[in-house]
């Protein structure tokens, strides 16, 4: 079997690095889905305004030559314990292929772009190719009482975030609150915990620099890469 990308994603997020490990963990970080020409119809989409949430199927598109192993190291068992790669939500997959649940925020029609999708709390980078979208259905896909492995048996305590003023004042507000949660969640890798270490996570147009020492990322610059 053949799949085509049926929509791109567009996002503020320009690498691999900043992306949040799930999707809804940063519930103010809002994107767009962009249909390829075959699909830029409204007829494709009628009937999706009526849904708050839908599923994404789409590629680990940077992830393409990567080793693909049977195991691998999830980020919430610290980076150094091993799980069987079905059990996990690791991005390196036999066939690359992503799930992500997120909110429809609203459909615009734009007369160049047909139908465009507005969305919140996405895990995917800037220009994933997504091959199928479809709505979520609360009867059958929320299961509130499942089991979620060694999910349960470990906590995740996001951290805390300081900006100062004078580089917060570059962000629109909803952009400064997707960036804080973004950072909140620690996006190094987990065996990484050298509080020394300057980072840098491109988010829009901008280079974030920041550092992360005893719970708390401080952002210590912001480099504009693209003008605006």
């Amino acid at each position: 079997m053949e799949i085509l990308p049926i929509a791109y994603f567009r996002s503020p997020l320009k690498s691999k690095f900043g992306i949040p490990r799930q999707s809804g963990l940063v519930s103010e970080l809002v994107g767009t889905i962009e249909m390829v020409p075959e699909y830029r119809h409204e007829e494709a989409l009628r009937g999706l305004e009526e849904f708050d949430y839908a599923w994404l199927i789409w590629e680990f598109s940077e992830n393409r030559s990567a080793e693909k192993r049977l195991t691998v190291r999830p980020p919430r068992l610290g980076g150094n314990r091993r799980m069987g790669v079905f059990a996990t939500r690791s991005p390196f997959r036999p066939n690359n292929l992503g799930l992500s649940c997120v909110r429809i925020v609203g459909i615009e029609q734009d007369a160049a772009r047909g139908p465009v999708i507005h969305v919140a709390g996405a895990d995917l980078m800037d220009g994933t190719p997504i091959y199928d979208i479809k709505p979520y259905v609360a009867y059958a896909d929320s299961h509130p009482e499942a089991r979620s492995g060694f999910v349960d048996k470990t906590e995740w305590k996001e951290l805390d975030v300081e900006i100062p003023a004078v580089l917060s004042a570059h962000f629109q507000p909803a952009e400064l609150s997707a960036l804080r949660q973004v950072l909140a969640q620690d996006p190094r890798p987990r065996y990484q915990n050298d509080a020394g270490r300057i980072y840098g996570m491109p988010f829009g147009r901008w280079d974030i620099r920041f550092r992360v020492s005893e719970g708390v990322v401080v952002v210590v610059d912001c480099v504009e890469t693209v003008s605006p």
